[in-house]
């Protein structure tokens, strides 16, 4: 019993440590880029969109379908950048075991 009682205190621990790391997420920001850096964009570790930055250069009125196709290469370089801060930042906790839902 007594070592049923020290898995559940470790398992709280982790728990309590990786939601903390969840919240931490929120706070790191990850820059994903295309067009040699035309394009870039900012979100956070949870996946959020926070800045889109586009130099003139890239704006060419006779080519809006460029830079749509800039656009979404830098937001999906981004979110593939955080997905892997994610996995990483929260391997520390699970040592490497996808727990679904989770991240």
């Amino acid at each position: 019993m007594n070592n049923m009682n020290q898995m559940m205190k470790q398992v709280k621990k982790m728990q309590e440590q990786m939601m903390k790391a969840q919240e931490e997420l929120g706070n790191k920001s990850i820059e994903g880029s295309a067009g040699g850096g035309v394009v870039t964009v900012v979100v956070n570790g949870h996946k959020k969109l926070l800045d889109i930055k586009i130099k003139p250069e890239a704006v060419d009125p006779e080519d809006v379908e460029m830079l749509q196709d800039l656009v979404l290469a830098a937001v999906n370089d981004a979110l593939t950048k955080a997905d892997e801060l994610a996995n990483q930042d929260m391997s520390k906790y699970t040592g490497g075991m996808k727990i679904p839902g989770l991240f």
